[in-house]
């Protein structure tokens, strides 16, 4: 894991426009007033990995149209480098998600109707001076339509002919794929190509064919030498798999908001405080604080905690729920 050490990540996968209800606890249906922020998966990592102390980049690409300025002023915005977001006229759109701040009978309403961010191409990877960064991330939505897939295993290629460590989240959703069987067969072979992977239980189980393989999936995954793979569990923490090691974690028990954002928080938070020098079960621990942090507040990329206010955090909550 040197090379997350470094701080410099390149991150693929795309950006989007969140439009969350405002008061916390309204439905979207009875809303007449909405925030705008950037969401995204990739993007809200990249967003909380800048505010974080790390560097990152994002590569992907976005509508040129409003809504496409508007991620890129976010993105900018947040510090987070554009200089690899290639921007696609016609009738391909950059995604918005429509979301509320409550947990009970939450919606997400998500319009990923020709995604621009799946135009991505093997051009557009090998355009990217690998050199410059320390690790690369991906996230699984990218690969569940070509020509992104594709391009997103030649991105691997690359990092790997470079010396990068490959950081995988498997992030299944299930309406951007067209069938599970691809998903799952393609899902298995981007985790076989990485380094560290870090996936939900229900992630793991559906790689695997069935929830109760899930951690017999991961378990598998964990037996290549120097890989980790990080198993959540939701509410029942998480078990991180290294070097024949089963490291079990809790959770900070907090007043959630919402369910959106603690994925993306909980990589941000992993990766800058390994690269920060803590060790792997501390960054884990951390990651787990900036979930916790994020589901407590309104919106993604905007509830992504600095690392003043991680701290803050860990010093209020001692010890985390087991």
């Amino acid at each position: 894991m040197e090379g997350i050490k470094g701080n410099r990540f390149a991150v693929l996968g795309r950006a989007g426009m969140d439009l969350y209800a405002d008061p916390i606890g309204v439905k979207s249906e009875e809303a007449d007033t909405f925030h705008a922020d950037l969401g995204g998966s990739s993007a809200n990592i990249c967003a909380g990995l800048v505010k974080l102390g790390s560097q990152a980049s994002l590569i992907t690409s976005i509508s040129d149209d409003a809504i496409g300025r508007f991620c890129l002023n976010r993105l900018q915005h947040y510090g987070v480098d554009t200089a690899y977001i290639r921007v696609l006229g016609g009738e391909y759109r950059t995604s918005l998600a429509l979301y509320e701040s409550r947990t009970e009978n939450f919606q997400n309403v998500i319009y990923r109707n020709g995604a621009v961010d799946f135009q991505v191409t093997d051009a557009d990877m090998d355009r990217v001076d690998y050199t410059s960064f320390s690790a690369l991330i991906s996230a699984g939505t990218v690969f569940a339509s070509e020509p992104s897939r594709s391009a997103t295993f030649r991105g691997f290629e690359n990092a790997r002919k470079a010396g990068l460590p490959i950081i995988f989240d498997v992030d299944y959703r299930p309406y951007s794929w067209p069938s599970p069987e691809i998903a799952a067969d393609v899902l298995s072979r981007a985790g076989e190509a990485s380094d560290l992977i870090v996936g939900n239980d229900e992630e793991f189980g559906f790689m695997a064919g069935g929830m109760e393989k899930g951690f017999a999936k991961a378990q598998d995954l964990a037996r290549k030498p120097g890989r980790v793979v990080i198993y959540k569990m939701g509410e029942k923490g998480a078990v991180t798999l290294a070097d024949g090691q089963e490291i079990k974690t809790g959770i900070y028990p907090v007043d959630a908001i919402k369910p959106v954002g603690a994925g993306d928080s909980f990589m941000a938070g992993l990766l800058a405080s390994i690269a920060a020098g803590h060790a792997l079960k501390d960054s884990v621990m951390r990651g787990s604080a900036c979930a916790s942090i994020v589901v407590s507040k309104p919106g993604c990329a905007p509830a992504m905690p600095t690392t003043p206010e991680l701290n803050a955090f860990l010093a209020s909550h001692p010890g985390p729920a087991t």
